[in-house]
């Protein structure tokens, strides 16, 4: 690569970077891409693994509350590339969508890798724009500084490749480079300490979408028996239930997994937020299932002392309330032998079964991250206010949400609202 400064770098080959250079190689800028993998867009294809959730259906104004805190942050980048948008964004790559009984929006085939095809083939030849150019196994590694001059500025980069360090002048940074989950596919958030070296606010990198770590009584974990037999058991069909120490609740139905260590399971990610938070201010988070949550309460403790006759206590619950081996394995685990055997506490115990949730699993099991950098760091285009010409965009801003097609619509509609601002910042005209 010459010394010229190319217009923009973008760091970072997943869904965040690749739709700014979408953006912006539409509007006649040459793009080059960096990535320190050898493919672009890994953990994209991972998460197409079980079926590629884009989006979600449900209203706009119901959508953006998924974002708890950072709600309004990321309406102002969603209403740009709602989810009307992005499904004729994947119709433009040949590509249908359906929405499904859940109101989240496949692909009609449900995979990533065809979508990701012919992304990158528009990308590498546009109809109309720029191509742009990628440069894989190209680990940027923290080396940045910035040059002012009376007419313009320009950043130097150096980045780690099979033939040696590498730099790069540009004339802006755009930063894609991840959360800090799943780091075997890139996103191992070592970024941190270099940005904050630039003066741009941090928070640092928590587990978002997780499982977590349970305790019983004085024990940690499950029992051996537990583990042994129920591990990667799943609970269907449960209401999980939580209130955090500022009164806060979650209640929801849904399915979720017994694990080695606790649970996990889209019910989980779904209350993760409340229970992590809880757990770092008052060392366990408290939650309530209810195993039969069809039932009235009612129902339930007359079936409960409904006579059994000879059967045992097991066989007695699974034909009176069709409760299966995991949910008895459950109740056993988590009451005494006197609850167990007292009709009132059994009954309540099946519709309000407590589990001390103790800690998260480590970030790099968890499906996506919190914390980053702060979006009161950035202006209103993404761009740092202390460092002009950088920008930031996707999984690496502090923001979270839940699974559903709500993260990846956030990290494309992010990356196409800091390319609006890198147009912005560099004045588009000049360059085309």
């Amino acid at each position: 690569m010459s010394n010229t400064p190319i217009p923009i770098a973008v760091i970072g080959a997943g869904p965040a970077g690749l739709m700014a250079a979408e953006v912006l190689s539409a509007a006649g800028i040459s793009v080059h891409v960096f990535d320190a993998m050898p493919s672009v867009g890994r953990k994209f294809l991972l998460a197409g693994i079980g079926g590629l959730n884009l989006t979600h259906a449900e209203p706009f104004d119901v959508f953006t509350t998924r974002f708890g805190e950072r709600a309004t942050a990321c309406a102002n980048w969603l209403q740009g590339f709602n989810k009307e948008a992005i499904r004729d964004w994947a119709k433009g790559l040949g590509i249908d969508t359906f929405v499904g009984s859940s109101q989240r929006i496949f692909p009609t085939d449900m995979k990533a890798a065809p979508l990701l095809r012919a992304w990158l083939h528009r990308l590498r030849h546009p109809a109309q724009g720029e191509p742009v150019r990628f440069h894989m196994r190209h680990r940027w590694n923290g080396h940045i500084t910035r040059s002012e001059t009376s007419v313009t500025s320009t950043w130097q980069l150096q980045f780690d490749t099979p033939h040696g360090p590498q730099s790069v002048q540009t004339n802006a940074v755009l930063l894609a480079l991840g959360g800090g989950s799943w780091a075997r596919l890139g996103s191992d958030g070592a970024w941190q300490p270099w940005l904050r070296a630039l003066q741009v606010d941090v928070a640092p990198l928590v587990p978002a979408n997780c499982g977590f770590e349970v305790s019983v009584g004085s024990r940690k974990g499950w029992s051996e028996h537990l583990r042994t037999k129920f591990a990667g058991t799943p609970l269907k069909s449960v209401v999980l239930s939580c209130t955090d120490a500022q009164g806060h609740t979650f209640s929801r139905k849904g399915e979720m997994v017994i694990t080695e260590h606790g649970i996990e399971g889209n019910l989980v990610y779904a209350a993760s937020a409340l229970l992590r938070d809880e757990i770092a201010h008052t060392g366990h988070g408290q939650l309530h299932l209810n195993l039969r949550p069809d039932f009235s309460a009612e129902h339930v403790l007359a079936e409960v002392r409904y006579p059994r006759g000879s059967r045992s206590l097991s066989s007695h619950l699974k034909s009176r309330l069709n409760l299966q081996a995991v949910h008895l394995a459950l109740l056993h685990e988590l009451l005494s032998k006197d609850a167990l055997n007292d009709p009132l506490q059994l009954a309540h115990a099946i519709q309000h079964l407590p589990i001390t949730a103790t800690g998260t699993r480590p970030l790099d099991e968890a499906i996506s991250s919190a914390g980053g950098v702060k979006l009161e760091a950035l202006d209103d285009t993404l761009m740092s206010r202390h460092t002009p010409g950088l920008f930031a965009a996707g999984e690496m801003l502090d923001w979270e949400a839940p699974t559903g097609g709500y993260l990846l619509s956030a990290c494309l509609a992010s990356g196409r609202h800091a390319a609006k601002g890198v147009l912005t910042y560099l004045n588009a005209s000049i360059w085309t």
